[in-house]
């Protein structure tokens, strides 16, 4: 058995402290840099790679749990992070199915052709997700973003990505971009630790300001890419447009829809939480041991979220250990796209619902609640959207 566990992982000493470094990042808008260090030390940016590659060994059923638990405490930390354990969990994906031999080039190693974002994310490389695109609904199956190739097999990536969290840390941009003759490329751009700005060729850029209602010290920035430069051996698939068949695009998509759900029920955690101790208040004036829990609206409405939020939990847990398990199914993009979907839903449905309960205090601005508000609207942006998830389902009628 593993000695590496959620609760040495995310000890509670370090949760309080993130917890209270939360609304002094959301206040000023900077990224959570203090958080970012803690978690590297702990192990917690490795947590999915196997013990053998140097990582904690973290299944995804047990990874969703852990970023339930950051979450609760700080959800900007736990959105953050999540981007780079994304690209991890798909290396681990990768790995624990063998077939990354028929994915990109792969190596003379064996088993998946990501191995090495296992070993360079037990190295203390930071992966960062760069596929989202303004207006380009189809997300990982098309790309507005140029890759031109060059004679050694690498290619030079430009164009526009949007939401690229981790902006300030990142050493391994998981970007996609389309070829001349209308081929998909998966890859990675690498640049300089040192001075986190040196890249092999081409420029990267940020235009605008980050300047968000909710989840502010992720610091996505825009990432305008220039001619930046994918390796021939940082090449991780080359598929045809709107062809899900290839591993890796179930292995992305598992992996952000799984885990990016987590980190709003983890604020959905939170908010019951507090809805329950706002619920278990006395009565001011009320008979001796009277608590709001006692009037029937207030007992019928959270009631109502305890049990949305159960659904939405057990079909995440139950999506993960599928994964961990290697289990088959015909609609497994239909499956993640309504679980993101729901689980997201009911979170703001969640703090909702602990707003009614706590009142005016989680009115105020400065709150936990109140930001909490603020960063569980983010869920609402996140791919799949409801609307594909709505063009998904029409197309199961047909």
């Amino acid at each position: 058995m593993s000695a590496h566990t959620i609760e040495n992982l995310l000890p509670d000493d370090s949760l309080l402290r993130f917890r209270d470094r939360a609304p002094h990042f959301d206040d000023a808008n900077v990224f959570f840099a203090e958080d970012f260090a803690e978690l590297r030390e702990l192990g917690y940016l490795s947590a999915p790679v196997p013990e053998a590659f140097g990582g904690a060994g973290l299944g995804l059923e047990q990874l969703v749990l852990a970023q339930r638990r950051l979450a609760a405490h700080a959800p900007a930390t736990a959105l953050g992070v999540n981007m780079h354990l994304v690209w991890v969990q798909v290396a681990r994906f990768l790995h624990d199915r063998a077939e990354g031999q028929a994915i990109g080039d792969g190596d003379d190693q064996g088993g998946s052709a990501l191995e090495w974002v296992l070993r360079e994310a037990a190295a203390g490389e930071v992966f960062a997700f760069g596929i989202s695109e303004a207006g380009n609904d189809a997300v990982l199956m098309d790309a507005s973003s140029l890759a031109e190739p060059s004679d050694d097999g690498g290619y030079a990536v430009s164009g526009t990505k949007i939401f690229t969290t981790l902006s300030p840390v990142w050493t391994r941009l998981g970007v996609h971009a389309k070829t001349p003759s209308g081929q998909l490329v998966f890859g990675f751009v690498r640049r300089d630790e040192a001075d986190n700005a040196n890249l092999a060729q081409g420029s990267i850029a940020h235009p605008g300001v980050w300047n968000p209602l909710g989840m502010r010290a992720t610091q996505s920035y825009t990432t305008q890419l220039d001619g930046v430069r994918i390796d021939a051996g940082d090449v991780a698939a080359r598929i045809e447009p709107f062809d899900g068949s290839d591993p890796l695009v179930l292995a992305i998509f598992s992996s952000f829809s799984i885990l990016t759900a987590a980190v709003y029920a983890g604020i959905a955690d939170r908010a019951l939480e507090m809805s329950a101790e706002a619920a278990a208040r006395a009565v001011p004036g009320g008979a001796d041991g009277a608590t709001r829990l006692d009037d029937p609206d207030v007992a019928a409405r959270l009631t109502s979220a305890v049990l949305s939020h159960r659904e939405s939990l057990d079909t995440l847990t139950l999506l993960a250990r599928d994964i961990d398990e290697q289990r088959a199914r015909g609609d497994w993009f239909l499956a993640l796209a309504a679980a993101r979907n729901r689980v997201t839903d009911e979170a703001r449905s969640a703090v909702d619902t602990a707003m009614r309960l706590v009142g005016a205090r989680g009115f105020q601005a400065d709150s936990e609640l109140a930001r909490l508000y603020r960063d569980v609207l983010a869920g609402m942006f996140h791919p799949s959207s409801s609307r594909a998830l709505a063009s998904t389902v029409r197309a199961t009628l047909r």
